[in-house]
């Protein structure tokens, strides 16, 4: 089992549910109205009179058999826009209850 956690600009607020559940993921938790800036480039996303836009964020855990399939999808997502902002990040989950 993974964690996929993923950051991105609130113009793919159902874009990316949608693509969780378009690879049979049915669990999440998401998180709106966040702020944050890339660590390479792009602009901050801060939901201030500067810099107005914000991000939302989804952790979710992830059959390891789904998780390729899930981060081609986004990175794919994130080529296509990539000044809008997406960031995905996967790692191992150890222990968790059912």
């Amino acid at each position: 089992m993974k964690a996929i956690f993923i950051a991105y600009n609130q113009a793919y607020n159902e874009e990316i549910t949608t693509l969780l559940e378009e690879c049979g993921q049915r669990g999440f938790t998401k998180w709106e109205d966040i702020g944050g800036r890339g660590s390479l480039d792009g602009e901050p996303h801060l939901g201030n009179h500067a810099w107005p836009t914000q991000n939302h964020a989804v952790l979710t855990m992830v059959e390891d058999e789904k998780v390729e399939d899930i981060m081609d999808r986004l990175r794919r997502k994130d080529l296509a826009n990539h000044d809008l902002g997406l960031k995905a990040y996967a790692w191992n989950i150890e222990t968790y209850l059912k």
